[in-house]
């Protein structure tokens, strides 16, 4: 389980066709802590209206520094990574194969054919930066929202605009997940826990923050980019619940 806080990013320095799927390995952009409490921070206070801690630096200059400085500069603690363990990379819950921290941090994956098929994983290639994000440790701050790494379908960038300091990404709403989709809403884009700013019939929008816009790979995207989307799992168990509970009623 994860939270869609992405923690730093990876480049993918490997690809190869393996066994009917694809296996990809990706080296870790920082080795420390910062990036972990630029992105935490930066993608999540906007969208829960928290306080900051007491004594947490709140000024913008600052952070606006951590977050330039969080990827590939800043560090994130990876080197306990092992054989077996769960890694969100740009929101696809994948499997570590292998790790190696000599002579850089880097760890292999592989993608089932479905995995393929499913998500665009199977198109990037090497050089390309992915959003990554270990599995939610027991003890460890929820700082977004419910987060499987199920992508549910792949959507584009329709429009990118930019005011002040601020993004907003406009994206195209799928039909097979409208119904999940709703404004100041959750929903995964990318492996990012974003809000749902606006929600039209057939696009939705979400405003960006320059930390998210600097620590993700947001800031690489243009209008017809693909972006792996997953929605909130808790509105599916009530649909189906409700669903349930519906049919009972009318058998009654």
């Amino acid at each position: 389980m994860f939270t869609g806080i992405v923690e730093t990013t990876g480049t993918v320095v490997e690809t190869s066709d393996d066994e009917g799927g694809r296996r990809l390995r990706i080296e870790v952009n920082g080795t420390g802590s910062t990036a972990a409490a630029a992105s935490g921070g930066a993608q999540s206070a906007p969208d829960s209206g928290t306080e900051p801690e007491p004594g947490a630096d709140t000024d913008s200059d600052t952070v606006a520094d951590s977050a330039s400085a969080a990827d590939p500069e800043a560090e994130v603690a990876y080197d306990d990574l092992h054989h077996g363990q769960s890694i969100a990379v740009n929101g696809v819950c994948l499997t570590v194969e292998a790790f190696r921290t000599d002579p850089s941090p880097q760890f292999e994956v592989f993608l089932a054919s479905e995995t393929v098929e499913k998500t665009y994983l199977g198109e990037i290639g090497a050089g390309d930066r992915v959003n990554l994000e270990r599995a939610l440790a027991a003890d460890g701050r929820f700082d977004g929202h419910l987060v499987q790494g199920h992508v549910d379908t792949t959507t584009e960038v329709t429009e990118i605009e930019r005011v002040g300091d601020d993004w907003f990404f406009e994206f195209a709403l799928p039909p097979a997940v409208a119904q999940y989709v709703v404004g100041k809403g959750s929903v995964t884009l990318d492996g990012i826990s974003l809000t749902v700013a606006d929600r039209g019939t057939e696009r939705f929008t979400v405003a960006i923050i320059p930390t998210t816009y600097d620590v993700t790979t947001l800031s690489e995207k243009s209008v017809g980019d693909p972006v792996h989307l997953e929605v909130d799992v808790v509105a599916k168990y009530v649909e189906q619940m409700v669903a349930g509970y519906r049919d009972a009623i009318e058998g009654a």
